[in-house]
């Protein structure tokens, strides 16, 4: 007698795609606001069903961030994860796209995290997509003042505080004072 062999898809075995968990997420029949991370970027899409694949149509990356809007410090953190989300919401939304539903893949979220910053930013953008507030990052969080007061911590230990921030002194960006570089960079995006 002859075992039957059941090959899944190739994305799934992969381990790119929970096909349970896109089909939920294509059922409501919006855009998919898409929100991957990285050791050293986040992006932000929004992304339409069609049957001869998924359509892009409007995209952000924390790389456009430093290219186009002089972002000095960190392209993986809260503030630059918030100004990714911002941003790609404002094209969306010049895009003619009005609503969105979160996917965030296999990515393991976690509570005022990195990819519920781009949530915010994305709703901050104009975009409408089902959240809970408890979720999002404070204002203190998504400004970078968490950052600026670890750094005032940590500035009396000069060799950690070198090794800790070694990217914002290369760039001559101020940690403990990324708050008001974050300001500059939101204004630049919010004045287009």
């Amino acid at each position: 007698m002859r075992k039957r062999i059941n090959v899944q898809y190739r994305r799934k075995r992969e381990g790119k795609t929970n096909y349970r968990k896109r089909l939920k997420l294509l059922l409501s029949r919006k855009n998919r606001a898409v929100v991957r991370k990285s050791n050293g970027n986040v992006s932000a899409q929004i992304v339409s069903y069609e049957e001869k694949g998924d359509k892009i149509v409007v995209a952000a990356s924390s790389r456009t961030l430093i290219k186009q809007y002089g972002w000095k410090a960190n392209r993986s953190n809260v503030p630059a994860a918030y100004l990714t989300g911002l941003l790609c919401g404002k094209k969306a939304v010049s895009a003619g796209v009005k609503e969105a539903i979160l996917d965030m893949g296999f990515q393991t979220p976690h509570n005022q995290g990195i990819v519920y910053a781009t949530l915010k930013g994305l709703i901050d953008g104009g975009l409408s997509i089902p959240h809970t507030e408890d979720i999002v990052p404070t204002e203190d969080a998504i400004q970078g003042k968490k950052i600026e007061e670890y750094a005032k911590k940590l500035k009396e230990d000069k060799e950690k505080y070198d090794k800790q921030f070694s990217s914002y002194i290369k760039n001559n960006v101020n940690p403990e004072e990324i708050s008001k570089h974050f300001t500059e960079v939101k204004n630049k995006i919010m004045s287009e």
